[in-house]
């Protein structure tokens, strides 16, 4: 593959901006807090990674924002800072060449939930009176209209596509962006999710199912990949865009290039809807798959930047499937997950953890696991402790997996390799 990443935006928890974003990272700091967005006081998890984001203070106009789902604003802020680092005059790119391949596992949630509350009258009212919708309604109900957004701030005319695959929709999006690079469909593409879930009856759908932590009265340590102790993952919510472009083209015009696009690959369990395997087979056929594309030995993977959510069973079903991949070089190379920072923003997440990749290349350092105190003895890799690692990061390996089984990979490369 020769689609090259040029620009990186990011919205996050903690950190608004590429480089708050990474500065939180490399410094071990976790942006899990009680939940401020709705009153949380009723549900079993009442923790959650929230970004700190007025929309006005980004650019946003007051019409945009009236329109605008938070997730779609997180999209657009994002796309915005990753085409100004690119350096890329994306006024000089004919319109039909500009693509746009945006993730996200729930849409416009936020808006949807607010919407339903002031139609039903809370709930009381089984037949509602349209009369009291915003004008905007039928944009909220349909998830495209996060890819539109961003289409438009960019004057994209070519391909646009929005893919939910549940939480692998963010870096099965940048896959799909790439793509669009190395087949030929577009000149520049703009590719990353965005979600912003942080609503009542997100939180009620993973309380009834006990996957998020119940760790209320430490909410800073309560996302624990890999550790012993962890006990659910933490929901998040943000968006990361990524700036992609042909290899030839970008060094043509003396771009950097945070790197490459070197190998995707997905795959589906067709198990249950929540379940994993502990063997991890169909994460490490995605992997296998990923790295022949590539081109890569699995010993010259350099960094591994898991999923990681936190629970037991994913914890488990990734470490055996790094193993299985990567063989005993799994022993060796070092394996982290930032969702220990910025918790789970379900499709959101793939794509801010490439932005991550992306930077690890570009900045040569390994971010940690956080909160990683207690060794569970069935996940005994390098998952990085704490502290943020220098390390020489040539070729990185990101995965990412969802409800419904579906399981992806993707190999990136130094720009310069």
């Amino acid at each position: 593959m020769t689609a090259v990443v040029t620009g990186i935006g990011v919205v996050a928890p903690g950190g608004i901006g590429r480089e708050p974003f990474w500065d939180l990272l490399v410094g071990g700091r976790t942006a899990t807090r009680a939940i401020t967005l709705f009153d949380a006081k009723d549900f079993r998890s009442r923790i959650a990674a929230e970004c700190d984001f007025d929309p006005a203070d980004h650019g946003l106009s007051p019409r945009e924002i009236r329109r605008m789902d938070r997730a779609a604003q997180f999209a657009v802020v994002s796309a915005r800072e990753a085409v100004e680092d690119s350096g890329r005059r994306i006024a000089d790119v004919p319109p039909h060449r500009i693509g746009v391949s945006i993730g996200s596992a729930v849409g416009c949630t936020m808006a949807l939930e607010r919407e339903y509350v002031v139609l039903s009258d809370k709930g009381r009212e089984w037949h509602i009176d349209h009369e009291y919708a915003v004008p905007h309604l039928y944009g909220h109900m349909v998830p495209s209209t996060l890819a539109v957004e961003v289409a438009w701030q960019a004057g994209a005319e070519g391909p646009v596509a929005l893919i939910s695959d549940g939480c692998t929709s963010g870096i099965d999006a940048i896959a799909h962006g790439a793509r669009m690079i190395t087949e030929g469909r577009a000149d520049v593409v703009l590719a990353g999710a965005t979600d912003a879930p942080l609503s009542p009856i997100t939180s009620a759908c993973f309380d009834a199912i006990r996957a998020t932590s119940p760790r209320n009265d430490d909410a800073e340590h309560a996302s624990r990949p890999f550790d012993a102790d962890r006990d659910g993952f933490v929901l998040g919510e943000g968006a990361a865009v990524l700036v992609l472009e042909h290899k030839d083209a970008a060094q043509a015009r003396g771009a950097r290039i945070y790197g490459e696009v070197l190998g995707f690959a997905a795959r589906s369990n067709a198990f249950h809807m929540t379940g994993l395997k502990p063997d991890g087979r169909e994460m490490a056929e995605a992997i296998d798959a990923a790295l022949a594309e590539a081109r890569r030995d699995p010993r010259a993977v350099d960094y591994v930047n898991a999923h990681g959510s936190g629970t037991k069973q994913n914890d488990r079903h990734e470490t055996a499937a790094f193993k299985r991949s990567l063989g005993h070089h799994a022993y060796r190379v070092p394996v982290s997950s930032i969702k220990s920072m910025v918790g789970h923003s379900l499709g959101a997440i793939g794509a801010i953890e490439v932005a991550a990749c992306a930077l690890a290349l570009d900045r040569q350092v390994v971010p940690p696991t956080a909160n990683l105190r207690t060794r569970d003895p069935e996940c005994d890799l390098d998952y990085v402790p704490s502290t943020a690692r220098d390390h020489r990061v040539d070729t990185v390996l990101s995965v990412a997996s969802g409800f419904g089984g579906f399981q992806s990979a993707m190999v990136l490369g130094r720009g310069d390799g």
